[in-house]
C-alpha cells in the first residue's frame, strides 16, 4: 500500500490485515516503554491545512511510537498565509526528508492530487480532504466496532450500523460507508433530507429519516458532529428542531439493544446530536475510538512504508 487516500484504496483482505496489524501494535500503549525501533530513521511529515486535535497528535503519536521523526507542519503562522501553494509546500516538506506526507486540506481530492502528481516521490496518506474522505477514521471507527462487538477478531459481517446526522459535510460517513459494508456490516443513514448528498443510492447502505425506526435494530450508532462551519445556508429550522429529530437523547438510547455501543469521530456539539448523557454513559466508546487511533494509524504508516522500501521487523514480531 503505497498511498491511502480512500476507503475505497482498501479491500475486505486488506482492511482486515491492518485492523489485525493495529491490535498487534495496540500493546505498545501498555509498556512502560511505549516505542518500536521499527522506523527508525525514517521520516514523516504532518501537512494540516485545517485545524485538527484529535487527527495531528493522534498520527504524531503513531510516528513516534514507531521511532519515526516527525515534521509537524499548520497552516497557521506558516507561509500558506503569504500564498505558498499546496505543490510548493509539499515540495520544501519532501526537500527536508519526508518520506511519508500525512495531508489534512480543505479541498476534496488535495490527497489525491498530491499523491498523483509529479511534484514529489513521497507516500500520501489523506488525513481528510473537505468533504470527501478520511480513511484512518474509518479504520480506527471499524477497529473499536470489532473491538466491543466481534472481541477484536475477524469482520463485521451481520453487523447493523447507524450513521446519523450531516452527511451532506461529513467525510468520515463517506470513508465508513465504504469500510464497514467491505468488512460485511450493514449500513443506515439516518439524516434530514436536506443534509442527505446527491447520489447517495450509489452508495453501498440504506437511507432513512426515521430514526426512532433505524434504532430498533443497531449494534451500533455513530453520530455526526453537525458541520456548521460548512454550511452556506440553512439546513435544518433550529438547534432545538435539529436535536429533537435527529439527536441521539436519553429516551432513544433507551431504545438501542443492551449490547449496542455509541460512536462519534468528535468533537462532540454535545445538546445538539448527542446529550451529555449518552456521550458519557457506558454505551459511549468516544474515548476508546481516540486511543485506538494511534493503534490504527501506527498500522497504516507500517503498511505504507513497507511499500516503499524493506523496513526492518525489529521489535514488531515481538511487540
Amino acid at each position: 500500500m503505497r498511498h491511502l487516500l480512500s476507503a475505497a484504496d482498501l479491500d475486505h483482505q486488506s482492511a482486515v490485515r491492518l485492523l489485525d496489524r493495529a491490535a498487534q501494535l495496540s500493546v505498545v500503549s501498555d509498556r512502560a516503554v511505549k516505542k518500536l525501533p521499527t522506523l527508525r530513521g525514517r521520516t514523516i511529515a504532518n501537512l494540516f491545512f485545517e485545524d485538527s486535535t484529535r487527527t495531528r497528535l493522534s498520527f504524531e503519536a503513531a510516528a513516534k511510537r514507531l521511532s519515526a521523526d516527525v515534521i509537524t507542519f499548520t497552516a497557521k503562522g506558516s507561509s500558506v498565509s503569504k500564498g505558498e501553494s499546496l505543490k510548493d509546500t509539499a515540495l520544501t516538506l519532501e526537500a527536508m526528508g519526508a518520506e511519508v506526507i500525512v495531508v489534512r486540506h480543505g479541498a476534496s481530492g488535495a490527497a489525491y492530487r498530491l499523491a498523483h502528481s509529479d511534484w514529489i516521490s513521497a507516500s500520501v496518506v489523506n488525513a481528510g480532504d473537505g468533504t470527501h474522505e478520511h480513511p484512518t477514521q474509518a479504520l480506527l471507527d471499524a477497529y473499536t466496532i470489532r473491538a466491543h462487538l466481534r472481541d477484536g477478531l475477524g469482520d463485521l459481517t451481520d453487523l447493523r450500523i447507524v450513521i446519523v446526522g450531516d452527511v451532506l459535510h461529513s467525510r468520515v460517513a463517506r470513508s465508513n460507508v465504504l469500510l464497514l459494508s467491505t468488512l460485511g456490516a450493514t449500513v443506515t443513514l439516518v439524516a434530514p433530507p436536506t443534509l442527505v448528498p446527491v447520489g447517495v443510492s450509489s452508495w453501498p447502505c440504506a437511507v432513512t429519516y426515521d430514526f426512532d425506526e433505524a434504532l430498533a435494530d443497531a449494534d451500533a450508532v455513530m453520530m455526526l458532529r453537525v458541520q456548521a462551519e460548512r454550511m452556506s445556508a440553512a439546513y435544518f429550522p433550529s438547534v432545538h428542531e435539529y436535536s429533537r429529530s435527529y439527536g441521539l437523547t436519553d429516551r432513544r438510547a433507551r431504545l438501542l439493544s443492551e449490547h449496542a455501543i455509541v460512536l462519534h469521530p468528535g468533537p462532540m456539539n454535545r445538546g445538539m446530536e448527542i446529550s451529555a448523557d449518552v456521550a458519557d454513559s457506558p454505551r459511549s466508546v468516544v474515548v476508546d475510538q481516540v486511543a485506538n487511533g494511534v493503534s490504527v494509524r501506527m498500522a497504516v504508516l507500517y503498511e505504507v512504508f513497507g511499500a516503499r522500501a524493506e523496513i526492518s521487523p525489529e521489535g514488531i514480531s515481538h511487540v
